[in-house]
């Protein structure tokens, strides 16, 4: 229970800081990523102050050892970049870029129940499930990195 707190507190943190900061106002970011036109830099200060603060939270962590509401730390193993990375990250940016949106502030917009944010997210949820349906074809299109395959011997 104290688990679904602590999230629940750190996702209204999250959301108030994408309120105060612009980063709901989609013409804010547009204004932001157009950087040949009239570039409004106000967003590069949002994601320094979110840098700055989220970089001490990892450094903290990190020497803390345990953390408070789990068994163990579940730090990414891969460190890698990979064709998926690539392509997952192109089609973020091509999504922000085109509609001024990414995730948290599209689910924070759709109190606005404008048209354009539901479909937004419609669409955001329908690539999810599409992507969740690929990465399951692929485990088991193929077998696990090191596992043994068996070779069929002419006789």
């Amino acid at each position: 229970m104290f688990t679904a707190i602590a999230s629940f507190a750190c996702g209204l943190i999250f959301g108030f800081g994408l309120l105060i900061s612009g980063m709901t106002d989609p013409v804010k970011v547009l204004g932001f990523l157009d950087i040949l036109g009239p570039w409004d830099p106000t967003l590069a200060f949002v994601m320094v102050g979110a840098l700055a603060v989220s970089s001490a939270g990892f450094a903290f962590a990190k020497h803390r050892g345990a953390p408070v509401l789990a068994s163990q730390c579940l730090w990414p193993e891969r460190k890698s970049i990979d064709a998926s990375l690539v392509t997952g990250s192109v089609l973020f940016g091509i999504g922000w870029g085109l509609v001024g949106l990414c995730p948290g502030p599209a689910i924070e917009n759709l109190a606005t129940l404008s048209p354009r944010v539901v479909l937004f997210v419609a669409t955001m949820l329908l690539g999810m499930m599409l992507q969740e349906a690929w990465q399951r074809h692929a485990r088991v299109a193929r077998p696990p990195v090191g596992a043994a395959v068996a070779e069929a011997v002419d006789g």
